[in-house]
């Protein structure tokens, strides 16, 4: 691919994900033909991306529902999407969208989490208050009367055998439900609503997965190229660098791996810690199965 068929947008692309300047976007896209995943990886060798952000930015509003079972066992999270913040506080729009929660929340065959709702099941069912519809007829519908593009961005459902915890942003923007199986008392709800807490809030970053072995072997692939290269630019002696590159993906594993980062509420402790406090105080072995974050106009 030429120079010429990089296109401003590719470029604006590259800059959201990056942080990295025009030009040096520009020239990342020309040195991999184009390939935006390629280019972020060759400005992070460079020094000039420390780190891919974790998601595109979207310009969308809307809403976050979630929905929790009495002996919350059952939760649902649904984001629902209009064009403008107008629109999304509307009275309407917020009870759209807690109608879709309630729909999903109401549906015993799903338990899982959906990305693109569209490729669901979800918007092919009949509408629970009128079955001569759809769920996707009656969003359609929605975006008639709003005069905006609505649609519902994605969902998930949790049925679990022990205690499923939320959080929800004050803001609204946020939500997290996590899914703690291996006892239902007092100390194993407080547990699964600290740790949908700390996932809410992102620190030191969204966790990839609940463990290591979730974290997928690509990503740590990439990332110990990406090391390597650092670490030879900065003329590291080559008998260092295996060493270099282990102790960087460690660092890479206890950012990304939910039981391995730091408490949110107290750093002096680990999440596995917390679990492991909590399970002595259960009586119980707990686990920490499952979990979905949804942030509003993030992929």
């Amino acid at each position: 691919m030429s120079a010429t068929t990089i296109t401003a947008k590719d470029v604006q692309l590259l800059r959201q994900r990056t942080g990295a300047g025009m030009m040096d976007c520009k020239k990342a896209l020309e040195e991999t033909g184009g390939d935006v995943e390629k280019a972020i990886e060759y400005l992070r060798k460079k020094g000039i991306a420390k780190a891919e952000k974790r998601a595109d930015r979207a310009a969308s509003e809307g809403a976050i529902v979630a929905l929790m079972s009495d002996d919350a066992k059952t939760a649902a999270l649904v984001e629902v999407n209009s064009e403008t913040d107008f629109v999304a506080r509307n009275e309407e729009f917020q009870a759209l969208a807690k109608a879709v929660a309630s729909q999903l929340f109401g549906d015993a065959s799903f338990d899982g989490v959906v990305t693109v709702a569209q490729e669901g099941e979800l918007m092919k069912q009949p509408w629970h208050k009128d079955a001569g519809k759809t769920v996707a007829d009656v969003v359609k519908e929605a975006s008639g009367k709003t005069g905006e593009n609505v649609v519902v961005r994605r969902y998930a459902r949790f049925k679990s055998d022990g205690v499923i915890g939320s959080y929800v942003h004050h803001n609204g923007r946020v939500a997290v439900i996590v899914d703690v199986e291996g006892g239902t008392g007092d100390s194993v709800k407080t547990l699964a609503r600290s740790v949908a807490e700390h996932i809410a809030a992102g620190v030191p970053k969204v966790p990839l997965g609940v463990n290591r072995e979730e974290i997928k072997s690509d990503i740590i692939d990439r990332e110990r190229r990406i090391y390597e290269e650092q670490a030879r630019t900065a003329g590291k002696p080559e008998a260092m660098i295996g060493k270099i590159v282990d102790g960087q993906v460690n660092k890479f594993y206890a950012e990304n791996t939910l039981l391995d980062q730091p408490w949110v509420r107290d750093d002096s402790k680990t999440i596995r810690q917390l679990v492991t406090e909590a399970s002595k105080e259960s009586g119980s072995t707990l686990t920490v199965r499952r979990f979905a974050r949804f942030q509003m106009g993030e992929e």
